[in-house]
């Protein structure tokens, strides 16, 4: 493991053991629901908005509530996300925001794209089949690199209306292709 993967998972452990226990999710390792954030303007100087792609592999429904990123310091806010997505069982669903700037007040995301990094995407789960299973990749053609977010993540199970709230983790997958 990467002394920054480390680092960060440590470093979220932390945070869990001192949130009251009055706001700490269920924290689970891995969810029925995967989903990952895109957006152009990571890689561009563009203003393009936010794109959240969404796999529910539970056996019903569900509706996605929201989704907040934790912040990493205490000087900065949560960021909460309102999302409203349907996902059927065992599919796919997507849905676009105006731009959430997702990117700031994290010492790992600050650090890795001022070294020129560009972020392909931020999910809990790659669903990019280019960077799945990957840590650190190093190889002549391009750069993997990772840095790791606490979130929140609130969904309904529309079979029986039950709601559930599980706090994750969330890999910002960086990519760096060199100059040939």
């Amino acid at each position: 493991m990467s002394r920054v993967l480390g680092a960060a998972i440590l470093t979220s452990s932390i945070l869990f053991s001192l949130l009251p226990a009055s706001t700490v999710a269920e924290h689970v390792e891995e969810t029925e629901l995967k989903f990952a954030f895109y957006s152009s303007a990571w890689g561009e100087n563009t203003d393009d908005g936010l794109r959240l792609v969404a796999l529910n592999k539970t056996a019903g429904n569900i509706h996605i509530n929201s989704i907040k990123f934790h912040s990493s310091d205490e000087q900065s806010e949560d960021v909460n996300i309102d999302i409203s997505l349907e996902v059927p069982s065992e599919g796919y669903a997507e849905i676009e925001f105006e731009y959430i700037d997702l990117l700031t007040n994290d010492e790992c995301i600050s650090r890795t794209m001022e070294e020129n990094w560009r972020l392909v995407e931020i999910s809990n789960y790659t669903l990019n089949p280019s960077v799945r299973n990957l840590i650190i990749e190093d190889t002549d053609s391009f750069r993997i690199y990772q840095c790791v977010k606490t979130i929140t993540t609130n969904w309904t199970s529309l079979s029986d209306n039950s709601v559930n709230e599980y706090q994750e983790w969330v890999l910002y997958h960086f990519e760096n292709r060199r100059d040939q």
